[in-house]
């Protein structure tokens, strides 16, 4: 698979042209955006990954052998960060979220350990309210250690996202890239 960076927009004036289809990665600060980005395109270190939240600062942008864009936003709820780069982030992406017409779907990656947190459900809301089609991935899966702790995991994601079926997904095994691949094509053939 071809993957590669194209720019980091830290203002809305440096998002690339709207050429191709972009899919959105969305969620926490250190919820695995972009160690599911690198799973998807089979690249170790494309994105670039952290155990410190808050690396993201721009919004990165990827293209997809030459038929999509990758599009991985900085996370959001890390406290440690100046009110005034947190305004600044969130005006960014709410720019690139209610401005982009090549924006065909977001993925929003929930812990599934920690489930929904307020954060999480207002970007939902956000999402309904303005008419974006999402998917729902549990990430770390496999950290949730036996089968019934991984059904409790989901079943409350699901609960408290209304009845939402939320992908399982865990960056170590590759648990739910198959199902997540499968969702992209289905939304860029509808592109």
């Amino acid at each position: 698979m071809d993957a590669r960076f194209i720019i980091g927009a830290v203002r809305p004036e440096q998002f690339p042209p709207e050429e191709l289809p972009e899919i959105a990665f969305l969620g926490r600060s250190n919820v695995g955006k972009s160690s599911l980005l690198n799973r998807l395109v089979r690249a170790d270190r494309l994105a670039r990954i952290s155990s410190t939240p808050g690396c993201t600062q721009s919004i990165n942008f990827y293209r997809v052998d030459d038929r999509m864009c990758f599009v991985d936003l900085p996370g959001y709820g890390f406290t440690k960060i100046p009110p005034s780069a947190r305004q600044r982030w969130e005006s960014l992406i709410e720019s690139y979220l209610s401005g982009r017409a090549t924006l065909r779907y977001c993925l929003l990656l929930v812990d599934a350990r920690r489930g929904w947190m307020e954060n999480d459900l207002e970007l939902r809301r956000w999402l309904e309210f303005h008419g974006r089609r999402y998917l729902v991935i549990a990430t770390k899966f496999d950290k949730l250690k036996n089968r019934q702790k991984q059904s409790e995991g989901l079943a409350a994601i699901s609960r408290a996202g209304e009845g939402v079926d939320p992908i399982p997904f865990s960056a170590v095994t590759g648990q739910g890239v198959r199902e997540i691949w499968q969702t992209i094509s289905r939304i860029h053939k509808t592109a």
